[in-house]
């Protein structure tokens, strides 16, 4: 069960399911094209570095310093990996949230 302390907000949610998708690839603007491409969101790249140092914090994420490159001007991407933490979290807000659809009468879920 989550707690106040450990509650995913929604757009912390979205970085969070992000993250596991991309898998390897997680990088403040893979999420961010993720985002966009995935969920229909414009995001500010920002925004979604300042929710990625608060997962990191909450323990949720964990990050590691990519090679330079110079595309990147020298510059080393840091990418980010689920913690056993947060892919149980994560697990219990997926979980929480279909246990509530299922009590909406004549709603249905159709999962593809």
């Amino acid at each position: 069960m989550t707690t106040k302390g450990n509650y995913l907000g929604e757009f912390e949610e979205l970085v969070l399911v992000s993250v596991a998708a991309l898998m390897d690839e997680a990088y403040g603007v893979s999420i961010m094209n993720y985002i966009a491409t995935e969920a229909g969101r414009d995001v500010n790249i920002s925004a979604v570095h300042e929710v990625l140092k608060r997962l990191q914090r909450k323990g949720y994420l964990k990050s590691r310093m990519g090679g330079a490159t110079q595309e990147r001007g020298g510059r080393r991407k840091r990418y980010f990996n689920l913690t056993v933490s947060g892919r149980k979290n994560l697990e219990e807000a997926i979980r929480t949230k279909l246990q509530l659809y299922k009590q909406v009468p004549n709603f249905s879920l159709k999962l593809t």
